[in-house]
Formats: structure tokens, sequence, C-alpha cells
């Protein structure tokens, strides 16, 4: 039914007819509305719930997700790491592995090279030995016979045995020498009876050579030659054999003894030469960083003293007083706490004063509340999109008319909006003159 230009309509409806209750339309229509607005808020709340639920289930797959990404990473770190440590592993064992071959190949070469050289010791040992007795051997060949020769007497046929008096003599004190030489025991008379025997063996070849036509010269000598050469071979075998046993040096051992002597005193000289050389370097870099200190601390004396008299007055004072050679950093720093009361060297009153000044217009400059444009009162009015011109009303069963506003269905400006538009108020109301 639709209502004329003369009828009284209340929200948008129109009056009751005569006899019905207004005040009870109105309550229903209330309760009515109400209900809707209930309704409106429960559906929202639920879209809101189902919103945060959907952004939560969201978020905690996101985190899932996250989580499930830094294990994996860290798994695979950890595997990286532990294929790096076997690889490191690897590596030891293998450097090990190949330190050990190498440490029993130089054993092994170095055993194989001892083992030659005792082969060619014994080699050359026994070359020497039964060529000294070779030696021997060829010189009683040669002298034996000009003795039997010397002595031969038809009439005294008992001489015969005197060449091998003489030359068994010689033999058999080499005997002796080898079995000193062997049990340790002193070879000296032994070989001193090796000489005289071979002496007389060598003269009386000597002499009957010269003196006897039927042995001649010649056989004399090589005789004579005979007797002194085959004992004095032999005992210059048996007196290595001997030093050998007793662990006397060579002369070769000793001359290279005296060369690492001589070695390990130039060394020492060297060292104590660059000591030295060290020592007086590090004593002129001292004396010289003493004199730069002293040069530094006259010239911090004469600054302080120049441009802080008072302060320098009563640090000379504590410095005499504590019987220091110079106003040190801690006697400066009391004598300025005292004289100036900071704590701080170099700040006084006045350069606090004006600093805490500073600091607090710095402060007044930066917290200060915007005015114009970008006012914190703009970021309480969203902007506002604009309606298509044939959208539908937004407004419903109220036949068009605006609804009604009740407390609380706007939300409060934030307390800074509400101090920034009074400042604004204030600010237009002040008179255009003041600047």
């Amino acid at each position: 039914m639709t209502a004329t230009s003369t009828e009284k309509r209340v929200n948008g409806h129109a009056l009751a007819e005569p006899g019905f209750d207004a005040v009870a339309l109105a309550k229903a229509e209330a309760i009515r509305a109400e209900a809707a607005a209930k309704a409106d808020a429960a559906r929202i709340k639920a879209e809101g719930e189902a919103e945060a639920e959907r952004i939560k289930a969201a978020e905690e797959a996101e985190r899932q997700r996250i989580a499930n990404e830094r294990a994996r990473m860290r798994l695979e770190k950890e595997q990286a790491d532990h294929q790096a440590h076997l690889a490191k592993k690897a590596a030891e064992t293998a450097k090990a592995k190949a330190e050990e071959e190498k440490a029993e190949q130089a054993a092994a070469e170095q055993e194989t090279e001892e083992a030659e050289r005792a082969a060619e010791q014994k080699r050359s040992e026994n070359l020497w030995k039964w060529g000294a007795r070779g030696i021997y051997l060829v010189g009683l060949i040669i002298a034996a016979p000009v003795q039997f020769l010397a002595f031969w007497d038809r009439e005294r046929p008992f001489l015969v045995a005197a060449p091998a008096l003489l030359e068994g003599l010689a033999l058999v004190l080499a005997c002796g020498a080898a079995w000193a030489v062997a049990h340790r025991r002193d070879v000296l008379p032994y070989r001193i009876g090796i000489m005289t025997g071979a002496l007389i063996a060598a003269a009386i070849n000597l002499w009957h050579g010269i003196t006897d036509p039927a042995i001649g010269l010649n056989a004399g000598l090589i005789g004579a030659i005979a007797s002194l050469g085959g004992p004095i071979v032999l005992m210059a075998y048996e007196h290595g054999i001997a030093q050998k046993a007793d662990g006397i040096p060579s002369f070769r051992e000793k001359r290279a003894v005296e060369r690492a002597k001589r070695e390990q005193e130039a060394a020492r000289e060297k060292a104590r030469a660059e000591k030295q050389a060290a020592e007086a370097k590090a004593a002129a870099d001292k004396a010289a960083a003493e004199a730069r200190a002293e040069e530094e601390q006259r010239r911090k004396d004469a600054d302080r003293q120049q441009h802080h008299p008072e302060v320098w007055a009563l640090a000379d004072a504590m410095r005499s007083a504590r019987g220091s050679q110079y106003v040190t950093e801690q006697i400066w720093a009391d004598a300025w706490y005292r004289k100036t009361g900071s704590k701080t060297v170099g700040l006084t009153i006045e350069t606090e004063a004006e600093s805490r000044a500073a600091q607090a217009r710095m402060k007044a400059a930066t917290e200060v509340p915007i005015i114009g444009d970008f006012a914190l009162v703009t970021s309480q009015k969203g902007a506002r999109s604009k309606k298509a011109p044939d959208a539908p009303d937004g407004r419903r069963n109220n036949g068009g008319t605006p609804p009604r506003r009740r407390p609380g269905d706007t939300a409060p400006y934030s307390p800074v909006a509400r101090k920034q538009a009074a400042l604004e108020q204030t600010t237009d109301r002040a008179p255009k003159d003041i600047p």
C-alpha cells in the first residue's frame, strides 16, 4: 500500500491507524533492528573468526613449511659436515698411512744401507786381514831362504833352526798381539817384541847379503825388507782392530768432530752477535721511545699550563705531594675533577650547560607535532571510495532515510589526533599578526 504525502511516517513506516499503540510499534521496530544488528554482528563475527582461522591455518602452514625447510637445510648441512668430516678423516688416514709407509720405507732403506755398509766393512776387513797375512807369508817365504843360506853350516847343522826362531818369534808375537786385541789387553809389549825380532832378522839378512857373495846384496836387501814388511803390515792391521775394539776415533773421525765443533762455535758466535745486535737495537729503540715520551710530556705540560693554569697549579701540587716526576694522566684527571667537579677531562660547567640546552632544543624540535597536510589527524580520516551512479542504496528497510546514529557507532579518535585537532583550532583562533 502506497502512503500519501500527507501521511505521517516514523523511521520510514506509516503511522498506525487510530487505536494502535505507536510506542509498542516503535519498541517492536527497535527490537527488530537490534535483532538484525545482532545477527549482522554475529555474522560478521563468524566471518571474522573464519577468516582468522583461515589466516591462522595459512600462517601455521607457512610456519610448518619454514620449519620443514629449515630442518631440510639443517639436515643437508649436517650431511655436508659429515661428508667433510669423513673426507677429512680419510685424508688424515691416508696422510698417516703415507707417512707410516714413508717412515717404513726410510727405515728399510736405512737398514739396507746399514746392511750394505756392514757388508762392505766386513768385506774390506776380510780383504785387509787376509792381505796382511798374505804379505806376512810372502815376506816369510822371501826372508826364510836367505836366512837358511846365512845360517847353513855343515859343522853346526843345528843353526838351521835359527831362521825358524827369528821368523817364528815375530809370527808368534803377532798372534799374541791378535789375542791381546781380542781380549782387550795391552798390545804394546807384543808390538815391541814383533819389531825387535823383525829388526834382528832384517839386520841378519842385510849383513849376510853384504858379506856373503853366495847370497848377494840384492837378496840380502830384499830379505831385510821382507823381514820388516810382513810384521809391519800385520801390526798395522792389528792396530786398526784394537782401535775399533777400544772405540778410539780415527783421524778422519777426529777431523769430522773438530769440524763440527768449529761449526757449532761459529753458530754460537753468530747467535751471540745477533743477540747483541738485537739488544743494542732494542736499547736504541727504548731510548728513542723514552725521548719521544719525554718530548710529548713536555708538550702536554706546556699546553696544559698555558690553557688551564688553575687546574695545572692543583695538578702540580698533587704531583709534588705524590712524589711523581711528571703530571700523569691520573693526576691530571683527579685535579680536573677537584677543580671543575667534572669526572670527564675537558668538560666544564659552561660546556655542560650549553650541551644540555642544545639537547633540550633538539628534543623539542624532534618531538613537536606536525601541522599541515600530513598532520596526525589526517591518519584518522581514511580515503573514501566513490560509489558508482547505479550502485544500490546501502540503507535498507527505512525507505532511504539515513539510519539513526547512536553513541558508540563511530570509533573515537586517538588522543594524539584530539591533541592535534585542539592545537589546530588554537592556531586558527590566534591573531594573524603574531608570527
